[in-house]
């Protein structure tokens, strides 16, 4: 990725890096007390998936999050830059690190453009909770459907020491509009670990996705093409 990213910040430790902790990250933080809801939404950014409920889920040629899923959430974020600037930033999985803060290492596991059965692999921390150890969560991602410009979707398992998430499925939109584009995302969870804690589970996967656009934004809007 050319030096269009912004200069990395100081990580953040502890309970805070349980709130910014990525989608299929986020499990790490699951022995924490947790409102079910966010105590307060920013308009035009997405709210938890209970205020999401009447939407028809996202999709990507066709294909959306799980719908048997407990565990849901979606956001969205009117962003001011190119579409393909912001595409760009999105599929480039291998420069992640350099401008969202939770993600230490993002590898391809194929080469060339992003598409259907390109795979991935990235890592983030997840901090010691009440119930759970401090680790390292290891996401493989598996691409399903993209379409330049327009959507991904990709779903995975996220693996660490006494974690497990068995299935994440991520949705993203990018639909031009008055302003700028409208990024939409949503994701679902699966399995037995965060789904003991439907509310909390949920709680973080927003807490993670609503900070994956605000970099997104933050990025793409702070740099020239």
């Amino acid at each position: 990725m050319p030096s269009t990213t912004r200069p990395r910040r100081h990580r953040q430790t502890g309970a805070r890096a349980a709130l910014i902790a990525l989608p299929l990250a986020c499990a790490g933080a699951l022995g924490f007390s947790a409102p079910a809801q966010a105590t307060e939404t920013r308009a035009g950014t997405g709210a938890f998936a209970s205020q999401r409920s009447q939407e028809a889920a996202l999709t990507c040629r066709g294909q959306g999050v799980d719908p048997a899923a407990k565990i849901r959430y979606r956001a969205e974020r009117l962003i001011n830059a190119p579409l393909s600037k912001i595409f760009r930033l999105q599929t480039d999985v291998e420069s992640w690190p350099s401008w969202q803060e939770p993600v230490l290492s993002a590898d391809r596991l194929d080469h060339g453009p992003l598409r259907s059965g390109s795979r991935f692999r990235w890592t983030t921390p997840a901090p010691a909770t009440p119930t759970t150890p401090e680790t390292t969560l290891v996401i493989t991602s598996t691409v399903h459907q993209v379409q330049p410009g327009r959507c991904l979707r990709w779903s995975g398992p996220a693996i660490g020491d006494g974690l497990r998430i068995d299935n994440g499925v991520h949705v993203w939109n990018f639909r031009q509009v008055r302003g700028g584009v409208l990024v939409s995302t949503e994701e679902t969870w699966t399995g037995a670990q965060v789904e003991a804690d439907v509310p909390t589970a949920t709680h973080f996967l927003g807490s993670g996705l609503e900070l994956w656009l605000d970099d997104l934004k933050a990025t793409a809007e702070g740099h020239p093409c």
